[in-house]
C-alpha cells in the first residue's frame, strides 16, 4: 500500500492532500481540541488549524509521511523533532492504529475475494500467488494487478503498488519500482537490465550492516555482488549468509508464498517523553514495565499463545540499546511470571544511565490448545513490584 498511514488520514482530511504530512505520536491537546471542535466533519477542518511540526516539542517518532513530506528527507522511524528541523512546514497528525488495522482487513479482502492464496506480511503488505487464478498470467500478470489495484480503490479509496515476478524476492524489488499506484513486471530475462543496476540494499535482507561489509569490498550494485564467486562470498560473510547472497544477486528465491503463519514472538514498547532513571523515577519506571507485562500477557491470551523465553529492551539516553531475555521451564502468558522474569533479566544490565525506551518481549512461542484450561485468559493480574522496578 502506498504510504499507508498516511494515505488513510488523507481520506479522512482530503485538504491535506497534495500538502507535506507527517504522522507520528499520540493524541495532544490541540489534536482533541480540533477533533471536538468538528465532530462528524474532520473534512471541513482549515488548513491553518492543523498541528504544524515545527511546534511538536517531544520524544516521539514518525509512523509515516507523504511522498510530499519524503522529498525533504523526511522519513519513518525518524525522530520529530530532527524531522521538524528538515521540513518544519508539515502538517502533524496523531497515529490512529485502530482506523489503519480497518483499513487493513477492508484491502485484503479485497484480495483475498480475487486471488486466495494471500501472505498477510504486515497491516499494508501482502505476497500474492497468481499462479492458479484464473487470467493471472495475461500480459505478464500485468491485467490482475490492474484488477487488484482497481478493485482496492473502489472499496477503500486507496491506492497500492504491485510488482510481478516469478518469486517474492524479485516481487518485493519490483513492487518499489514506480510508486505510487504503479505496477512493475520483471519476468526472468529482466534480470541483468532491471535488478543489477540496484543497489544492494535493495535486496530485502541487506541491512545497513551488511551494506557496509559490501561497500568495504567495492561491491555497491546487485550486478557487482552477481560477479563474485559463491566459495568467496561464503569465505566472507559466513557459508549460509554467503550463500543467500549469492542466490539473491542471481534472482534466486524458493519461498513459498505461506497462506498462515506462527508469530515469532509478542512484545510492548514505549518511549518516554522524558528520559528516566532507574533510581530516582523507580516508581513512574515500576508503572510502565508493570503495564508493558500486563499488556504483552494480555496480547499473548487474546491471541492463544504461550511463550518459554521473557526478555526486556532498553534504549539510555545515547541511544544504544541493550537486550536481554531469559528461557523458563514451563511457557507462560501469565503476567505476574512474565513480570518476575523480566524483572531478574533487568538485573542483568547497567542502569547507571538515563533511558528514553523500554520494552518487553516474549518468544518461543507455542498455540494453546482450545480447550485446556491454561487457554483460559485470567483476570487482570496485580502485579508486584519485583525486579529493580
Amino acid at each position: 500500500m502506498d504510504a499507508f498511514y498516511a494515505s488513510v488520514e488523507l481520506l479522512r482530511y482530503p485538504q491535506l492532500k497534495g500538502l507535506p504530512v507527517v504522522i507520528g505520536g499520540g493524541r495532544r491537546p490541540q489534536d482533541e481540541a480540533l477533533t471536538a471542535a468538528y465532530a462528524g466533519r474532520p473534512g471541513d477542518i482549515p488548513v491553518a488549524a492543523f498541528a504544524l511540526l515545527k511546534d511538536y516539542a517531544g520524544r516521539g517518532v514518525i509512523t509515516t509521511a507523504t511522498y510530499a513530506a519524503r522529498q525533504f528527507g523526511v522519513g519513518s522511524a525518524m525522530g520529530l523533532m530532527k524531522a521538524a528541523r528538515l521540513c518544519p512546514q508539515a502538517v502533524l497528525l496523531p497515529v490512529d492504529f485502530a482506523a489503519y488495522r480497518r483499513y487493513s482487513r477492508l484491502f485484503k479482502e479485497v484480495i483475498l475475494s480475487i486471488a486466495p492464496v494471500m501472505e498477510d506480511r504486515g497491516v499494508d503488505e501482502v505476497y500474492i500467488d497468481f499462479t492458479r487464478v484464473a487470467g493471472g498470467q495475461r500480459d505478464g500478470g500485468r491485467v490482475l494487478a490492474r484488477l487488484i489495484q482497481k478493485s482496492i480503490f473502489d472499496a477503500t479509496g486507496l491506492t497500492c503498488s504491485i510488482g510481478v515476478a516469478p518469486n517474492k524476492l524479485i516481487a518485493k524489488m519490483a513492487s518499489e519500482f514506480n510508486k505510487p499506484n504503479g505496477i512493475s513486471i520483471v519476468q526472468p530475462g529482466d534480470l541483468q537490465d532491471l535488478i543489477w543496476p540496484l543497489d544492494c540494499r535493495k535486496i530485502n535482507g541487506v541491512g545497513p550492516k551488511a551494506e557496509a561489509r559490501l561497500l568495504a569490498h567495492g561491491i555497491r550494485t546487485i550486478g557487482e555482488l552477481a560477479q563474485r564467486p559463491l566459495p568467496w562470498l561464503m569465505q566472507q560473510f559466513g557459508r549460509s549468509y554467503g550463500a543467500w547472497l549469492h542466490d539473491a544477486a542471481w534472482g534466486r528465491d524458493e519461498r513459498p508464498v505461506v497462506t498462515e503463519s506462527e508469530p515469532v514472538s509478542i512484545s510492548r514498547e514505549t518511549t518516554f517523553e522524558r528520559d528516566l532513571h532507574a533510581v530516582r523515577d523507580r516508581a513512574e519506571l515500576g508503572a510502565i514495565f508493570t503495564d508493558l507485562c500486563q499488556r504483552v500477557a494480555q496480547d499473548l491470551q487474546r491471541k492463544g499463545y504461550v511463550g518459554r523465553t521473557i526478555g526486556i529492551k532498553l534504549r539510555y539516553d545515547d541511544f544504544r540499546a541493550v537486550t536481554r531475555d531469559q528461557t523458563i521451564a514451563v511457557p507462560t502468558h501469565d503476567a505476574a511470571t512474565i513480570r518476575r522474569v523480566a524483572g531478574l533479566c533487568l538485573k542483568r544490565v547497567p542502569l547507571d544511565r538515563r533511558l528514553r525506551l523500554l520494552g518487553v518481549r516474549v518468544a518461543s512461542l507455542v498455540p494453546v490448545a482450545p480447550h485446556s484450561a491454561d487457554s483460559m485468559p485470567p483476570g487482570r493480574e496485580q502485579c508486584s513490584a519485583l525486579g529493580l522496578f
